[in-house]
């Protein structure tokens, strides 16, 4: 047993799990671990985030915020931050990814119809206390493209005139979008479908506040599921009903949606050739198809200018970009 091991034991028997089996359950793009803890009929979860490179006080505060809100978060059975270890409650194993994949589309439908009035719910709530979404985070985010695709690709583009670009199609978003929770990672496997019909919340730890179309653009276009174009505009239309937004909400969609696209193109290859994490570069095509009906809006001039400038057709082609052109 590795030291690390034996810490989480300890913190397990000292909250009553003495007699618990800790059983893994597999991992994904992060530092942090996960144990399902069973001991007869009691089951929990313990997020073991070490630090220093994870830190699990954002995760519990948002997890407070959200139950504070009615909206089902894992209840927070013990905690030690400092140890980077937490006791959750047990949503169980039936993700919503896995489910609407087997399922009807009429069952799709209604699922993901239920996680859109869950944000509708969600943005009508008072902000959680957390740093804004601004204007520094979203080009951080979107120079993840530049900072590892370009290069995996071989390409030498001009990292300033992305950023100019960036900065005048920011300038044209609404200023009038109201402040929302925004949990910036709100898609089908991190929704848990629970046995009372509600829709359970993973993975939250880095919410911000700001523009209430994200979260939508996270949910549909998904990096990790196809959704039909047909189902998109079905949901946006059933968020705009519940909602009735006052900004603009399209461009605020297909702004934020190039955005996340272009930062999780980025940070997929950045698992991938850092990270030694291969599953990453198949879902690369999805994202980059999504990126370009973006790119195609028309408040996204100035960024489609700079693609066209910088990456040729033939190095953003989705059937083609697992081809065997990455620079290994």
């Amino acid at each position: 047993m590795s030291a690390r091991d034996s810490v989480i034991r300890r913190f397990a028997d000292s909250h009553g799990w003495g007699a618990a089996e800790v059983l893994p359950i597999p991992g994904d793009a992060s530092f942090r671990r996960y144990f399902r803890i069973v001991e007869g009929d009691r089951r929990a979860i313990l997020m073991d985030a070490p630090p220093p490179e994870e830190d699990p006080q954002p995760f519990i505060d948002v997890a407070h915020y959200l139950t504070g809100q009615g909206l089902r978060a894992p209840a927070i059975l013990a905690a030690d931050a400092a140890q980077g270890l937490v006791l959750l409650e047990d949503f169980g194993d039936v993700r919503m990814r896995e489910t609407v994949d087997a399922g009807s589309v009429e069952a799709e439908r209604a699922t993901y119809a239920q996680a859109i009035e869950t944000l509708a719910r969600l943005h009508q709530c008072p902000p959680a206390d957390v740093a804004p979404y601004d204007r520094a985070v979203y080009q951080r985010e979107a120079g993840l493209l530049t900072e590892w695709y370009c290069p995996a690709r071989g390409l030498d583009v001009d990292v300033t005139g992305y950023t100019r670009a960036w900065d005048e199609v920011l300038d044209g978003m609404d200023a009038s979008a109201p402040a929302v929770t925004v949990l910036r990672d709100y898609h089908a496997e991190n929704i848990m479908l629970l046995p009372d019909g509600a829709q359970g919340l993973l993975d939250f730890q880095d919410a911000l506040v700001g523009d209430p179309a994200y979260d939508l653009v996270s949910l549909l276009q998904d990096a990790r599921r196809d959704v039909s174009p047909a189902l998109e505009a079905e949901m946006i239309a059933h968020y705009c009903y519940l909602t009735r937004p006052v900004h603009d909400f399209d461009t605020a969609y297909h702004v934020l949606g190039a955005q996340r696209n272009a930062k999780i193109v980025g940070i997929f290859v950045r698992l991938w050739k850092r990270d030694g994490k291969p599953r990453y570069p198949g879902m690369i095509p999805r994202v980059w198809a999504a990126l370009e009906r973006d790119l195609a809006h028309p408040a996204l001039a100035p960024v489609a200018a700079w693609f066209d400038a910088n990456i040729p057709a033939e190095l953003r082609d989705p059937a083609g970009i697992l081809g065997g052109e990455f620079a290994l």
